[in-house]
């Protein structure tokens, strides 16, 4: 969703058969842009949200092969133009980039504000500085996602992009508005109740299928994550409780990985675990 924001024009069905490795006839670039898209966001939550050197990696990882300084603060002004070509922003001159950065990351890493609202003003902040020669506003997003899943592991699977999508107009209405008053409270409202919606649309899906909640969990997981699920969970329907060691035999997949898939299923109420790091146990959540 974060990419279709931004106008790519590849399709849902491409977009998966991207990430599962297919091969799909489409433009160059918007494909570059998918596998880039699929690798941030696979690395982005081991990452320190507060720290411009992950800050800077995660651009890199967005937009390698597709502009001349991935993952560099711009060396150049840059200007956001509307429909008709009129300037309708314009960014922090580049010397003083870097700075603006590093002091909003130390004040939001110090801020006892709630981080569910910290996300949104790091989001416009970002935006406002432009630090980037392309790739501003999907950089934007995925460090609120970042941000919020401090918060709420659920924010990690949570497709608050999508919502967005579907009021692109008002999230760039909100954006200018903020910045023309120069005052983020119309954004962050924006985002909040875009976050609400998202929730609310959890809730409704929960209502649903109020009988498991992995079918609230499982159409966010990728596909690969979602594969490796349905393996654990044959395997529990019969057994009952799953180790590190049964599992790896089971997907054929490395100690390491296993245990990063175990541990987001419990993170996202799939699985329950109990017992030592060593001899610790898995099953089906309960909730």
């Amino acid at each position: 969703s974060s990419l279709a924001i931004e106008n790519n024009s590849l399709t849902l069905e491409q977009v998966t058969d991207i990430i599962e490795g297919r091969r799909v006839l489409g433009p160059p670039k918007d494909i570059h842009e998918v596998q880039n898209a699929y690798e941030a966001y696979e690395r982005v939550f081991s990452m320190e949200p507060y720290r411009v050197e992950d800050f800077l990696k995660a651009h890199e990882l967005l937009t390698q092969e597709l502009i001349k300084h991935p993952g560099q603060f711009r060396l150049s002004d840059v200007g956001v133009y509307d429909a008709s070509g009129r300037v309708v922003h314009v960014g922090a001159r580049p010397q003083f980039v870097p700075g603006l950065v590093e002091d909003l990351f130390t004040w939001a890493k110090n801020s006892d504000l709630l981080d569910l609202v910290k996300s949104c003003l790091v989001h416009f902040e970002l935006e406002i500085i432009h630090p980037f020669e392309d790739g501003n506003g999907r950089m934007g997003r995925l460090w609120q996602s970042l941000i919020l899943s401090r918060w709420n592991p659920l924010f990690e699977w949570l497709p608050i992009e999508s919502v967005i999508h579907a009021h692109q107009q008002g999230y760039y209405d909100a954006l200018a508005t903020s910045n023309k008053e120069n005052d983020a409270t119309v954004f962050v409202e924006f985002m909040l109740e875009v976050i609400l919606e998202t929730l609310e649309e959890v809730k409704v899906q929960d209502r649903i299928e109020e009988e498991n909640t992995e079918y609230i969990v499982l159409p966010s997981l990728k596909p690969k994550e979602r594969e490796v699920f349905e393996q654990v969970k044959a395997y529990l329907e019969q057994y009952g409780n799953i180790g590190n060691q049964q599992a790896q035999e089971l997907t054929g997949l490395s100690a390491a990985t296993v245990r990063r898939y175990l541990s987001l299923f419990v993170k996202v109420g799939l699985l329950t675990s109990s017992g030592s790091t060593k001899g610790k146990l898995y099953s089906l959540g309960s909730t």
